[in-house]
């Protein structure tokens, strides 16, 4: 395993390598994710490509400054709380290596075939994937290293959206059918002839729309990443926000509370971890305070908490006091400076004025057995940006792939020229295998990175 002391030569290689990767892969999800912000206004002739990617590319980047960061840290407490807050950063770098190159391998892989894929999918199967590993690494049993809980709330997310797409796009394009006769609504694009000021306007808003919301929900994801880059490989710098002081005047009495509720509710085996946080915690001095410590001992607490959380035998009262504990102790550990929103927002926008081309053609012309109209890519788009942009300040992380997606097939099968079942059969497949394939090659990777 690699050792790195603060500020030295390997850790700041280290920590340039993986913010390199980390910026690789959101340019990645900018131009892997953008054709489905695009497609419908480049495929109907109402802007040109270039325009389009471009201000696609804008409204990502304002979505990433706007957004939050309740998505970023729930994908980050995917990890177990050992390899979430490494006191001194041993870690991180096979962490980071496993996570970014096996989400980074898989998105580039189905994007060089044209399928629409999720990176959103591809970075959770690598979290499972780093947590996994770490539970071998500790001849651990799975239960102790994965937060199962947090994992199944995030799956059911990414589960339910493509389903709600698929239903909800389905029969808005229904009404429109109904409400709206304009018939240059309904028939696939022409040549290269432009579609009249009322169309082109309605697929400039849904793509606008779409392209917002995936900036305020995927460019958490990054963000996350970023933290974890920062703090794994620097901890003793970012392990504590720069605005913790007034938080931590709190910890010790939270913790004194927090003790006898972790101590009842055994959590998978780790309870021993999280009562001797909880101690120390009792204990803390905040002129004495070692950052990484303290944000190690906060996670293991945090963990602790859980288990109160999602046991079925608590009271309601111990529910809500592990849950109010939890949101004072994490404003102390979950943050996001300003500069690192700004380098979200840069990568993915970058990224969404390239390589849209594939998924626009498969998107277009595949997912049914006749072209996309108009009607179709706006009824996707609308039900699809409110469902990105409801996720992304809910911290459910989402997929834009999936939704929209999802959503064209809807329409195809509102409109009743039904879908191709070759590509949708190619799309379920990249789907299906997405999760077990990034969880196999991220635990290969951390395991054996870390040994």
């Amino acid at each position: 395993m690699l050792h790195f002391a603060p500020y030295s030569a390997l850790s700041i290689l280290a920590l340039a390598t993986c913010f390199l990767l980390v910026c690789v892969f959101e340019f990645v999800n900018g131009f892997h994710d953008t054709a489905n912000a695009v497609a419908t206004v480049i495929y109907t002739h109402s802007l040109k490509p270039k325009v389009a990617v471009i201000w696609s590319g804008m409204m990502n980047f304002i979505g990433v400054l706007a957004g939050g960061i309740s998505v970023a840290y729930g994908l980050v407490e995917l990890l177990p709380a050992d390899v979430l807050s490494p006191p001194n950063g041993d870690p991180a770098v096979p962490m980071l290596i496993a996570l970014f190159g096996t989400a980074l391998a898989w998105n580039l892989f189905t994007w060089w075939f044209g399928i629409p894929n999720s990176s959103s999918h591809c970075v959770i199967g690598a979290l499972i994937g780093v947590a996994i590993g770490d539970a071998f690494l500790h001849a651990r049993g799975l239960g102790n290293s994965v937060d199962w809980s947090q994992i199944w709330k995030v799956l059911r997310a990414l589960a339910i959206s493509p389903i709600l797409g698929l239903v909800g796009a389905g029969l808005l394009y229904t009404v429109m059918k109904l409400v709206v006769k304009d018939p240059e609504l309904y028939v696939p694009p022409q040549g290269e002839k432009p579609p009249h000021k009322f169309v082109r306007g309605l697929l400039i808003l849904t793509c606008t729309g779409v392209s917002f919301s995936h900036g305020s929900n995927d460019g958490q994801k990054s963000i996350g990443l970023i933290m974890l880059t920062i703090i794994g490989i620097l901890p003793a710098t970012f392990a504590l926000s720069p605005n913790a002081a007034p938080h931590i005047a709190q910890i010790a009495p939270q913790a004194v509370i927090a003790a006898p509720l972790i101590d009842k509710y055994d959590h998978d085996g780790l309870r021993d971890e999280a009562i001797a946080s909880a101690a120390r915690l009792q204990n803390t001095d905040p002129a004495k305070v070692v950052p990484s410590m303290l944000r190690a001992d906060i996670y293991e607490v945090i963990a602790g908490l859980k288990a109160v959380s999602n046991n079925e035998t608590a009271s309601a009262a111990e529910k809500k006091t592990a849950k109010d504990i939890s949101a004072t102790l994490r404003p102390t550990v979950e943050y996001a400076p300003w500069w690192v929103r700004l380098l979200s927002a840069l990568c993915l926008g970058l990224g969404t004025m390239i390589g849209y081309k594939r998924i626009v053609h498969t998107l277009g012309e595949k997912i049914g057995n006749t072209h996309l109209t108009p009607a179709q890519g706006a009824s996707a788009e609308l039900v699809g940006a409110g469902l990105i942009a409801t996720a992304g300040y809910t911290g459910l992380p989402v997929s834009t792939t999936h939704i929209i997606t999802a959503g064209i097939a809807g329409t195809m099968i509102g409109s009743g020229s039904g879908i191709n079942p070759k590509m949708l059969t190619k799309i379920a497949l990249a789907w299906i295998f997405t999760l077990p394939i990034t969880i196999a090659i991220a635990a290969t990777l951390f395991y054996i990175m870390s040994m």
